[in-house]
């Protein structure tokens, strides 16, 4: 938790944006993994977290946006929660320590909704994602499951966008902290990775690493020898000679803030020369992404710009031909990175995508292309300074998808088909770093940069 002065100056700038009705924010309930008592790992509300600070499940918030003023809902423990829990800080004084003077019981909730209601003013919300906020705005504001998203509130959506998107100093020094711990995983992933080991044992230890230093993974880790399959969380395989295997894994840290970081490495240790020739392309793509990066300029430029050098680096390869830039405007490259080239991060790992991808990743004006690739861009807006972004390009082979557009002839002008058969079993590869977006440029993330060229790589996994 920030110094209450934070969330006090956050409230009082989205009331300057808000200037009528009531705001209600919905904080999280804890959710049962397979009964009752037995309950995942508790994950507040990002949102709530950033106006409010408080880590504990059962609490919402409404803020008068015509008066200011501001009140917590939430229930003190009981002697039965006591006796499981230990003593908890009452809600009065968890309230005072954000900068909040007025607490109401959860159930009082409804009551002050439904006043609000009866008067006539509009009570915005934001789109719930999980169940139990769904039923819950059902109950105490009517609304239909099927409307929820439909009648969220736009205005509330984009003051908390606005506010969010540029991190403010204590929030970039959080998520230093996380990056410093992904860090730590990913460079122990390459020191002990062997051949014949499973997948499983890696991951382990890998989010090890993780608990000793945060609360949880960013993300269920994906480490896989079939890089093809983008999000593969299958790790029951033994790391067999001559593959690649993608690491795509971060940190989530007390405070909640995120990292996200993915390295490609040869299973053995030592990339082949087909390997590197790909391996490089991407690398180099990610380079160019790192250092085009400045305010001003749109994330889909850039994301263009990383695709101009993949689809080059394939030419090069005799894998595509014709003129590099015709390529890129009939979505060639999509064959082989068929995903945005990142998005932004921050309390979420994806941030704010709850919101909505479009808002949160799209200025007025931006429409999503239909590409493949480019229409899975997450994060398209211009950039500001205080933006985290992830940059992360990739090259895959997927074999159904290439002999999908080979049957259907889609850009067959430009695609060496036969050629790209001896890459069937070539897997995939992802180079992902985050980025903070500074005044004049950008720059990586974390303590120092994670091991990323062929010969750093190579260096460390031999290190012993």
């Amino acid at each position: 938790m920030f110094d209450k002065s934070v969330y006090i100056s956050r409230r009082k700038r989205l009331l300057e944006q808000m200037k009528d009705g009531v705001l209600l924010l919905l904080g999280n309930s804890e959710a049962s993994c397979n009964y009752r008592d037995n309950q995942y790992q508790f994950r507040q509300d990002s949102t709530f977290l950033y106006f409010f600070g408080l880590d504990k499940p059962d609490l919402a918030a409404v803020i008068d946006a015509e008066t200011g003023e501001e009140i917590i809902f939430g229930d003190d423990v009981d002697i039965d929660d006591i006796i499981w829990m230990g003593p908890q800080p009452l809600i009065a004084d968890q309230a005072a320590d954000v900068g909040v003077a007025k607490t109401a019981p959860f159930a009082k909730l409804a009551d002050c909704l439904k006043e609000a209601q009866r008067k006539g003013r509009t009570v915005h919300f934001l789109p719930p994602y999980r169940n139990h906020n769904k039923i819950l705005l059902h109950q105490l504001l009517g609304v239909g499951f099927d409307e929820m998203k439909e009648r969220a509130s736009v205005p509330f959506i984009k003051a908390v966008i606005s506010l969010r998107h540029a991190k403010e100093p204590c929030e970039i020094a959080e998520i230093e902290k996380a990056c410093t711990l992904g860090y730590a995983m990913h460079v122990t992933a390459m020191k002990m990775m062997r051949v014949g080991m499973r997948e499983q044992e890696i991951v382990g230890i890998m989010e090890g690493v993780c608990r000793s230093g945060g609360v949880m993974t960013s993300f269920p880790t994906i480490l896989s020898q079939h890089g093809e399959t983008l999000h593969n969380h299958n790790h029951d395989a033994i790391l067999t000679e001559g593959r690649l295997c993608v690491i795509d894994a971060g940190v989530e840290i007390d405070s909640h803030y995120c990292s996200d970081n993915t390295r490609t490495l040869p299973t053995g240790g030592k990339f082949t020369q087909k390997q590197k020739d790909v391996y490089n392309i991407v690398l180099a793509a990610n380079d160019y992404a790192r250092e085009a990066c400045r305010p001003g300029i749109t994330y889909r430029e850039v994301h263009l710009g990383a695709c101009t050098i993949i689809v080059q680096g394939l030419k090069n390869l005799g894998l595509l031909h014709g003129d590099v830039d015709e390529m890129v405007d009939a979505g060639v490259q999509g064959l082989f990175m068929p995903h945005g080239l990142g998005h932004n991060m921050g309390l979420d790992v994806h941030d704010m995508e709850d919101l909505g991808e479009d808002y949160v990743g799209y200025d007025p004006g931006q429409t999503r292309a239909k590409q493949l690739g480019l229409g899975s861009l997450r994060m398209a807006r211009k950039l500001v300074a205080g933006h985290v972004i992830t940059d992360e390009p990739g090259i895959y082979f997927i074999p159904a998808l290439i002999e999908k557009w080979k049957k259907e002839g889609h850009n067959a002008q430009y695609i060496n088909f036969s050629k790209l058969e001896s890459y069937y079993d070539f897997g995939g590869i992802r180079l992902e770093d985050d980025l903070l977006i500074m005044p004049k440029g950008a720059r990586i993330l974390g303590p120092a940069r994670i091991p990323i060229t062929v010969e750093e790589i190579e260096n460390i996994m031999y290190s012993d």
